[in-house]
C-alpha cells in the first residue's frame, strides 16, 4: 500500500496528452486525473463543488468497497456528503437476501424523483446485485435513468468508468462474469481514522446451496501476504490501532498462493507489526477452522477474543442440504475445542430459519445447538430464496407463516442465551477502543471490548480512537456501563 502523498505524486505526474497506460494501477491514475477535468467543469457550471454520496448495503466487504469508491470520488474532486440529494449518488448493492433487492428498488424510485427535479444529478449502481442477471435485466428495463452500472469484479476500474459516464449520454454498463485480478494501490477514504477493514481475499469456493455469493463475487483469490502486511504497516503509520481482516471464508486464505500460506501464519506475521494493537477477522467457516488457528488465537496478545462462526442450522440433515460439509456433532465438538483452549472467547453466529424441507424437529436441533454452544449473539434470518442457487429449485419450500413461527422461537432462545452469556461476565477492569460519542446520551462515549461487547462511559471526545482502561460497573444485558480508569 502506497502513502497518500505518493499516490498524489503519481497522479500529478500523469500526462493526459499521452495514451492511457495499459498497466494497472497507472491506468486508473490516468483516469482519475482525467475525471478531475470533468468534475471541474461541473464545478464551474454549478458555481460550487459537486457533491457525492455512497450508500452501502450489505456486509463488511461491501463497506470496504465503498471506502474505495469514496477515495476515487474525492481524488476526482467531489465533496463528500451523507445526503442522497448529492450531485452524484452511488448505491453499492447487496443481494444475499431478497429484501436487500427490494430496498434498492424503493431507493431507486426516490432517486428518480430527485433526478427529475435536478437534471444534472447522476446515479450509479454497483456491487453484488449487479452481478445477478435477473436483477440487472430488471434495472435495465425499469430504471433507465441510471447513468452507470458496474459489478464486483471490475471495481478497480471505477475511475475509467467514471470518465465513460461523463462522456456518454446513455447508461454505461460494464459487468464482468469473473476475474482473477487483484489491483493494489488505489485511493481509499476510510470511515474511521483509527480502525480499518483489510481485504485479504476475494470470492468464495464453498457454494452453500442457499448462497448467491460465489456467483456474484467469483472464485477465491488471495492477496499475497507481503501486500497485506505492507498495507497494515501503512495503516499503522496513519494512526490505525485495530484492523479487521476480511474474506468470505478467511480459513481458506492462501490455499491458491504459491507457495501456500495459512491464515494462522498470516495472523502470526500481522501480530509482529509494532503499533498494531488489535486484530479482528471474519468470516470463519466451521468446516476448515484449524487447530493451528485456535492455537495462534489462544497465544496471541493482539487477536481479539471474539470469533464469528456461522452455524446456519443445527440439523445435520439440513446442513447436508445446505452443502455446509459438517454435522451438528462436529460443530459442537469444534465449539468445545475452542472454549477449552480460549475460555474467555465470545462466540457469535449466523442462523437461517425456514430452509426448504425444514421440519419442527430440525428447528429443535437448531435450538439445541444454541443452548449448548451458548452464543454471545446470533444474527438470525429467514431463508431468502435466491434465483440461480440450488436451494431455490428444491421442493418443500417452507410456507411463510410456518417459517416466521419457527423464526420467532429461535430468536427467543438466541436472546435468552445471549443475555445469560453477557451476564456471566464479571464487572472489573477491561480495555476498550473508544469508537464514538454515544448516539443516545452525548455525555457518554462508546467503546468496544476485545470480546466485541460495548461499554458506555463518561469521557471527552478527544479519547475517540484510543484504547483506554475502563472499570465495568454495571451489566445491562447486552452492554456495560462504566467509567474510565485514570491512574494517579
Amino acid at each position: 500500500m502506497i502513502s497518500h502523498e505518493k499516490l498524489q505524486e503519481l497522479i500529478e505526474d500523469v500526462v493526459l496528452t499521452d495514451p492511457a497506460p495499459e498497466n494497472e494501477p497507472m491506468r486508473q491514475y490516468y483516469y482519475i486525473k482525467k475525471a478531475r477535468q470533468y468534475v471541474e467543469a461541473e464545478r464551474v457550471r454549478l458555481g460550487r463543488t459537486p457533491t457525492c454520496c455512497v450508500v452501502t448495503f450489505g456486509c463488511q466487504m461491501n463497506a470496504r468497497d465503498s471506502e474505495k469508491l469514496w477515495g476515487v470520488l474525492q481524488e476526482a474532486g467531489y465533496a463528500p456528503c451523507q445526503s442522497e440529494e448529492a450531485d452524484f449518488l452511488i448505491y453499492n448493492t447487496c443481494t444475499v437476501r431478497d429484501n436487500a433487492n427490494q430496498r434498492l428498488y424503493g431507493r431507486l424510485g426516490y432517486a428518480n424523483s430527485m433526478k427529475k427535479k435536478n437534471p444534472h444529478k447522476r446515479v450509479a449502481l454497483c456491487g453484488c446485485m449487479m452481478q445477478e442477471p435477473t436483477a440487472l435485466e430488471k434495472i435495465k428495463k425499469s430504471y433507465g435513468f441510471v447513468d452507470l452500472i458496474f459489478g464486483t469484479h471490475n471495481l478497480y476500474r471505477f475511475p475509467e468508468l467514471l470518465c465513460r459516464m461523463f462522456e456518454n449520454r446513455r447508461t454505461v454498463i460494464d459487468i464482468w462474469e469473473d476475474t482473477d485480478r487483484i489491483v493494489e494501490d488505489l485511493p481509499i477514504e476510510r470511515k474511521y481514522p483509527f480502525k480499518s477493514g483489510i481485504n485479504i481475499m476475494f470470492g468464495c469456493n464453498n457454494f452453500c446451496s442457499y448462497c448467491i455469493v460465489p456467483y456474484v463475487r467469483g472464485r477465491e483469490r488471495s492477496r499475497r501476504p507481503e501486500e497485506i502486511l505492507a498495507e497494515i504497516r501503512q495503516l499503522v503509520q496513519e494512526g490505525v490501532v485495530e484492523i479487521m481482516l476480511l474474506g468470505q471464508n478467511v480459513n481458506s486464505y492462501g490455499k491458491n498462493l504459491d507457495p501456500p500460506v495459512t491464515f494462522a501464519q498470516l495472523l502470526e506475521q500481522a501480530e509482529q507489526i509494532p503499533g498494531l494493537e488489535r486484530i479482528r477477522f471474519m468470516t470463519s467457516h466451521p468446516k476448515d477452522l484449524s487447530d493451528e488457528l485456535i492455537e495462534v488465537m489462544a497465544k496471541s496478545r493482539k487477536i481479539c477474543r471474539h470469533l464469528h462462526l456461522p452455524l446456519q442450522s443445527g440439523s445435520t440433515r439440513i446442513l447436508s442440504l445446505m452443502n455446509r460439509r459438517y454435522t451438528k456433532e462436529q460443530y459442537l465438538a469444534l465449539v468445545e475445542k475452542i472454549r477449552a483452549r480460549i475460555p474467555d472467547i465470545s462466540l457469535t453466529t449466523d442462523i437461517i430459519v425456514g430452509f426448504p424441507g425444514e421440519t419442527a424437529a430440525d428447528v429443535e436441533d437448531t435450538i439445541d445447538v444454541i443452548r449448548k454452544a451458548k452464543f454471545d449473539n446470533a444474527f438470525t434470518f429467514l431463508y431468502s430464496r435466491r434465483a440461480g442457487t440450488p436451494a431455490a429449485a428444491m421442493e418443500n419450500q417452507v410456507p411463510a407463516r410456518e417459517a416466521q413461527k419457527n423464526f420467532d422461537r429461535v430468536l427467543e432462545v438466541v436472546q435468552e442465551t445471549a443475555r445469560k452469556q453477557v451476564a456471566r461476565m464479571e464487572t472489573g477492569r477491561a480495555k476498550a477502543l473508544v469508537e464514538e460519542v454515544n448516539g443516545t446520551d452525548p455525555t457518554l462515549l462508546t467503546g468496544r471490548l476485545s470480546n466485541n461487547i460495548l461499554v458506555h462511559f463518561p469521557g471527552d471526545p478527544s479519547l475517540i480512537g484510543r484504547i483506554v482502561e475502563v472499570e465495568l460497573t454495571e451489566n445491562r444485558g447486552f452492554y456495560f456501563l462504566g467509567h474510565q480508569v485514570v491512574e494517579p
